[in-house]
């Protein structure tokens, strides 16, 4: 009998996972710039999906903190909840809404690949502000990256007029915001557990969001048609909450690293939902900027880390 190959005993099921998971992430622009075809705004659709999606985080934080085998989860300190609040901001209200402010000015296309640069910023903010090394072939990496964003901007800036130099900013402020939630939330996730911390942060992200609206807008702007607010709750259901379940759920199965390679389909399925749903343009141009993306992105992604024992 020839020796069996070992397998990872949850490898289909954590491959399945983390494919639905990065598919899903990738609709919410699609579902976006579909609710801006109802003359909308960024803050309010952002306060719809964050007031449909705060229930769903509420019963993930209560599930996250309720005793195991009788034993309670640790207590927040002042500390924690300082942390909390500083990664809820960065991480899911100022990214959420920057990249959201964004869409109205560029394509889903161009968002996602803008947004799928998140590992490149990383290195580079750990570069200024832990003296963190970055390897030659990384820059060069990195720079294959960028050429392929700055190819798809060419297109876009030809598509959709200067705006969308603004509204690529943006987006790419909102990939900022998030890596710096990348690089702070280590030492929690290690404390408090990656989903507590995620129920946590996204749960003080959804009451900013609703405040931002309180703040900016009349109460008579929350009058909107039906379609925005069932695209919102399919934002908030199906490409916020599922999404973070299902990829806590395949990091637990096959581990990071194969999940994030797995998420690589995400900018790909947000260009083929443009084309199909929104009409946006499929063309070699955006096509040979995505490979480069995602190529780039890839090198530095297995670049990083650290060699084996």
């Amino acid at each position: 009998m020839p020796p069996s190959v070992s397998r990872p005993p949850h490898l289909l099921s954590g491959l399945l996972l983390a494919s639905a998971g990065a598919i899903a992430f990738s609709g919410k622009a699609i579902i976006v710039k579909l609710a801006y075809r109802y003359n909308v705004d960024a803050v309010t659709v952002i306060m719809y999906r964050m007031l449909f999606a705060l229930p769903l985080f509420l019963l993930l934080l209560w599930w996250t903190s309720r005793p195991v085998n009788g034993q309670k989860p640790e207590p927040l300190r002042r500390r924690d909840w300082l942390g909390v609040l500083g990664l809820g901001v960065t991480g899911y209200y100022l990214a959420s809404f920057l990249d959201f402010w964004g869409l109205e000015y560029i394509s889903a296309s161009l968002e996602r690949l803008i947004l799928y640069l998140n590992p490149t910023i990383v290195l580079v903010l750990g570069w200024l502000l832990f003296k963190r090394p970055i390897a030659g072939i990384q820059i060069v990496a990195m720079a294959v990256s960028y050429a392929g964003v700055l190819l798809v901007f060419g297109h876009e800036v030809g598509a959709q007029g200067p705006h969308a130099s603004f509204g690529a900013a943006l987006v790419f402020g909102s990939a900022i915001s998030y890596a710096l939630y990348l690089i702070y939330s280590g030492e929690m996730v290690k404390r408090l557990g990656s989903l507590r911390l995620v129920s946590l942060a996204t749960t003080v992200a959804c009451v900013l969001c609703l405040l931002q609206f309180v703040l900016l807008r009349p109460l008579s702007a929350a009058d909107v048609a039906p379609e925005v607010l069932w695209l919102s709750l399919l934002n908030a259901t199906a490409c916020t909450v599922a999404p973070v379940v299902m990829v806590m759920m395949a990091i637990e199965r096959i581990g990071p690293g194969l999940t994030a390679q797995t998420g690589m389909i995400g900018p790909m399925s947000t260009i083929l939902m443009g084309a199909f749903i929104l009409g946006e343009p499929l063309n070699p141009s955006i096509l040979a900027g995505t490979a480069l993306v995602m190529a780039g992105v890839f090198l530095v992604t297995r670049l990083g880390r650290a060699p084996a024992k």
